[in-house]
């Protein structure tokens, strides 16, 4: 494993309710807990001193956020009321929401700008169009966390509850190849994944949250290591990753026990580096 002594936890954004969500755009951090109070926290990118909230009616359980730059908006799903909210950032906070699959969780955003939701209840993953068309509604194998699209058009999938936690699906959703197995803590083996994150060289970066650590998987899917990051009380049920290239940042969430903090690590420009104060 390669060690960059520069890669360092810079900040961490204090406990408050549970990390349901982070992302960044421009010059602007949002966080959302999974009890949200209706609204979304944003922070300074550069000093992480809090700004605002943005009131978003009726966002009750989000469990995942993600931000389009081409779209200039947020996103936001509810897990007890089936829907996504999209928020308008060109100045106006204006929310709309349209309805999914049954229980939707992380979200992401794929190079078409358009909105990938998966749905843990109906095993789904469906891509909408920014103002809530459906494109794609793909049956999965196995219950879904998150997914991200790669450049191939396939997807990055991690499941909560499987013996293939972590896997590359095709198009029709058929199962390409996977790593890992049964909840252990192994590194061929973990946890309720959550989270995931691609750098730049294809490397996948999970948060195991029942083992509390991350693991970076090789872009096959072959091999693993768990990326060490010294931080006050070490990792706590990291549910959530956003990594912001143009910084070379990652964001990790936490939930744990009715509580999270949001870990922020500068100048990391890959997945393959220890990251510490």
């Amino acid at each position: 494993m390669c060690v960059d002594s520069n890669s360092t936890v810079t900040h961490v954004i204090p406990k408050g309710r549970e990390v349901g969500g982070v992302t960044s755009l421009g010059d602007d951090v949002f966080v959302v807990r999974y009890m949200s109070q209706q609204q979304i926290e944003v922070y300074d990118a550069k000093t992480f001193t809090f700004q605002r909230h943005i009131r978003v009616p009726g966002l009750g359980a989000p469990l995942g956020l993600a931000a389009c730059p081409y779209n200039q908006c947020l996103y936001a799903p509810d897990y007890n009321s089936t829907s996504v909210h999209r928020v308008d950032l060109s100045g106006s906070d204006a929310v709309m929401k349209w309805s999914v699959a049954l229980m939707p969780v992380g979200l992401s955003v794929n190079s078409e700008h358009n909105l990938l939701v998966v749905s843990e209840g109906e095993r789904k993953l469906q891509i909408f169009t920014t103002h809530g068309t459906l494109l794609q509604d793909i049956q999965l194998q196995a219950m879904p966390w998150h997914a991200i699209q790669l450049s191939t058009g396939q997807f990055l999938v991690s499941h909560n509850l499987s013996l293939q936690p972590v896997c590359l699906v095709g198009v029709d959703g058929t199962v390409v190849r996977s790593y890992g197995g049964q909840k252990r803590s192994q590194l061929t083996q973990m946890n309720e994944p959550r989270g995931l994150a691609v750098d730049r060289e294809g490397r996948v970066l999970v948060a195991d949250s029942g083992n509390n650590r991350l693991l970076v998987i090789d872009q096959s899917l072959s091999s693993a290591h768990e990326m060490s990051i010294s931080v006050d009380g070490g990792l706590k049920d990291p549910w959530s990753l956003w990594y912001d290239q143009s910084r070379r940042r990652l964001y990790i969430g936490e939930r744990e026990g009715g509580r999270g903090r949001v870990i922020v690590i500068d100048n990391l420009k890959d997945f393959s580096c220890t990251c510490t104060n």
